[in-house]
């Protein structure tokens, strides 16, 4: 299966446009697995085993993988999510963006060393930069547009030829790149009006939308602003909410009930 294919089939399966995102860092862990040589592992697949039935994808940062050399456990993790809860897409958050000749090995990197199922992509150095990706056909490619940080009206905003920036990389997106049928969008959910203007440009493409929870978007209005005529083409994620619900050794089942409010909220807008 395709990566789209992959995610409307969760999206379906599990009634969830929640998108779970892991970020481990250690010093939140719980005491009890701390000092252990596989904490992040073990940590992070406990909370996928704990939620997997409420999520239409998980989002490892590889970031907080790489800083700790834990790139092995981010290995067996994506493994484990694979083997016992399969049709549950993995995004590796790595935005990557670079020449053709680096971001073909970045994809290389993504698709056959960690073996995700997609990976975000920063997209201005443009199309030649975003085409190695795409040389993977079932592979997600999800390219950063209207990012949720305050910053991102720096650039995102800037007028090119009568329309945004971000704009103008949703339209590229749509309309020229997506040549595998495999693209989504990034589209923070602290900016709602956006995400409406990106969807009136992309129609059905998936978007994912980071900043709820601990950033504060809003729900309702993250829902309202992206849902497709069916009510889906949502993976609205959120992290340290779920992955920080609880403290002590309940913190998978803190993690779960987090994780069923939040896909339940989502819900309650369609």
């Amino acid at each position: 299966m395709t990566f789209t294919e992959q995610l409307a089939a969760a999206w379906q399966k599990n009634d969830s446009q929640l998108c779970v995102g892991l970020d481990p860092d250690p010093a939140k862990f719980p005491a009890h697995l701390k000092g252990r040589d596989d904490a992040i592992f073990e940590f992070c697949k406990t909370i996928v085993d704990a939620t997997a039935d409420l999520v239409c994808s998980f989002k490892p940062q590889i970031a907080y993988f790489a800083a700790r050399r834990a790139e092995d456990q981010l290995e067996a993790l994506i493994a484990h999510i694979h083997e016992r809860h399969p049709g549950i897409p993995v995004i590796l958050d790595a935005k990557r963006g670079d020449i053709g000749s680096t971001a073909e090995q970045y994809a290389v990197e993504a698709f056959e060393r960690f073996k995700a199922d997609a990976v975000t992509v920063n997209p201005y150095m443009g199309r030649d930069s975003v085409e190695p990706y795409l040389a993977f056909p079932d592979k997600g490619v999800i390219l950063l547009c209207r990012t949720s940080n305050a910053g991102g009206s720096d650039l995102q905003f800037l007028d090119v030829g009568g329309e945004k920036l971000y704009e103008r990389v949703a339209r590229l997106a749509a309309e020229q790149w997506n040549t595998t049928g495999q693209i989504g969008l990034v589209v923070g959910a602290t900016f709602p009006a956006e995400i409406a203007r990106v969807r009136a440009i992309v129609g059905e493409m998936p978007l994912l939308v980071p900043g709820i929870g601990a950033q504060g978007g809003d729900i309702e209005a993250t829902v309202k602003a992206g849902r497709t005529a069916a009510g889906t083409g949502l993976m609205i994620n959120s992290s340290r909410a779920i992955l920080y619900a609880g403290k002590g050794e309940d913190y998978a089942s803190a993690a779960r009930l987090a994780a069923r409010e939040t896909r339940d909220a989502i819900n309650a807008h369609r």
